[in-house]
């Protein structure tokens, strides 16, 4: 069993707080190991009993009956209010797949998951968890449609912390396999490259693609496939919908909609497949509407989207520090800051800058500086925050971690995946 004590200790961290727990991420995470089976052994080893957690799997075909939200509610209340002295559990994965129904015994009203759920966390004796793969159904009705009373722990895809934790070995060639093949839990229970290609491959196709096409009644399936190679390809680089409206005309010799463009990589950010970050003036304090940057949650479901063909290092070592920084629960923004040396105005990037609170860091990724050309162009821009906040490069052609007469804080990829540096 894979080790995910992060996640673990949130959720158990938020254990009886009259609030529904709320567990989040893409499919094939590890959120249902995370619930049905660690916190279920948790519960197991803190003396609650077997019979006290209930435990409904809505993607699997026993618990199809379930998806009606108002079955799901009598079921479960029959269970804790059989007996109010015990303390019981419920554990519901997959809930997107509920339905909204009618309830005919109060004029046919409109019912749906979050009112049941809200209606059964009034059992004092009740502590309710459910995960989720789709955040327009969960993240951004969590606050509205849970009335404020929901916690809400994001999952990821393994880390390379988790991944090495459970591999061991030699710490770079761990990085090397994990940049090509990267977290999704299952990928570590195989040997073969050729049934992790596959896997990653398949998963892509047959779950995330079907899925996303499926909720969103998605008519132009071979568009959203070709907004995805061109994110595949890009990443870690700026564009906006406009641009791959454009990219996709030239390629097809027809008219492309940069509003459905749009669109369509909501739908691949709802599904948690794809994340946005947003470009931030650090000194006009202000953000700008394009271009974003766009990022893979899992870099192996990256690389299996271009068939492992596409290797550029620097790329994907922004991806995986972007997803750790994600990970660990920073705000992260791609940074500009304007150089007005010898009356010029040139925008220059901050691959990232990090928020925890009202603590601030500017982060740097460089896959080597192997000359003072390449070392000037990466260092220029966090010389030019003009401010104190701590400036941090991360780099893959050092063996040690040092400060350069700049104060900037120089450390190699592995230790800043393995936490080995202090960020604040």
């Amino acid at each position: 069993m894979i080790s995910r004590d992060f996640y673990l200790n949130q959720i158990v961290h938020h254990m009886h707080n009259g609030e529904i727990k709320v567990i989040t991420g893409i499919r094939r995470c590890g959120k249902s190991v995370l619930l049905f089976e660690l916190f279920y052994d948790y519960l197991l080893h803190n003396g609650v009993d077997d019979e006290q957690i209930i435990k409904i799997a809505l993607d699997q075909r026993k618990y199809y009956k379930f998806r009606n939200p108002i079955r799901l509610c009598e079921y479960v209340e029959s269970a804790v209010s059989a007996d109010k002295s015990k303390q019981f559990y419920l554990l519901i994965d997959e809930v997107q797949f509920t339905k909204k129904v009618k309830d005919t015994e109060n004029d046919n009203i409109e019912v749906s998951i979050y009112d049941m759920l809200n209606e059964l966390k009034s059992y004092k004796n009740l502590d309710v968890y459910v995960t989720g793969s789709n955040s327009r159904m969960l993240s951004s009705d969590i606050a509205t449609e849970f009335r404020g009373r929901a916690t809400q722990i994001r999952v990821y895809p393994l880390s390379f912390f988790e991944y090495f934790s459970y591999t061991g070995g030699d710490e770079r060639k761990a990085l090397e396999q994990y940049m090509l093949y990267g977290g999704m839990p299952r990928v570590l229970q195989m040997a073969a490259d050729r049934d992790k290609k596959e896997y990653l491959e398949n998963l892509y196709s047959e779950l995330y693609i079907k899925d996303i096409v499926e909720r969103n009644h998605i008519e132009r399936e071979d568009l959203l496939n070709d907004i995805l190679d061109f994110l595949a390809s890009q990443i870690s680089s700026l564009t906006n919908p406009t641009n791959i409206a454009n990219a996709i005309m030239s390629t097809r010799q027809e008219k492309i909609n940069s509003a459905l463009v749009s669109s369509y990589i909501d739908h691949t950010v709802d599904s948690f497949l794809i994340r946005m970050a947003k470009r931030y003036d650090i000194k006009g304090k202000s953000y700008f509407n394009y271009p974003n940057k766009y990022y893979y949650t899992d870099i192996g479901l990256r690389n299996a989207r271009l068939n492992f063909r596409q290797y550029d290092p620097g790329h994907m070592m922004e991806n995986l520090i972007y997803n750790d920084l994600i990970r660990r629960g920073y705000s992260v923004d791609v940074g500009v800051v304007v150089d007005r040396r010898n009356g010029g105005y040139i925008q220059k990037e901050v691959d990232f800058v990090v928020n925890d609170a009202d603590r601030k860091l500017y982060i740097q990724s460089a896959f080597q500086m192997d000359n003072e050309q390449k070392t000037a162009a990466e260092l220029d821009s966090l010389k030019l925050t003009g401010d104190f906040f701590k400036r941090i490069v991360v780099r893959m052609d050092i063996p040690h971690t040092f400060y350069d007469d700049n104060g900037i804080l120089h450390c190699n990829l592995t230790d800043f995946l393995l936490g080995r540096i202090d960020l604040f």
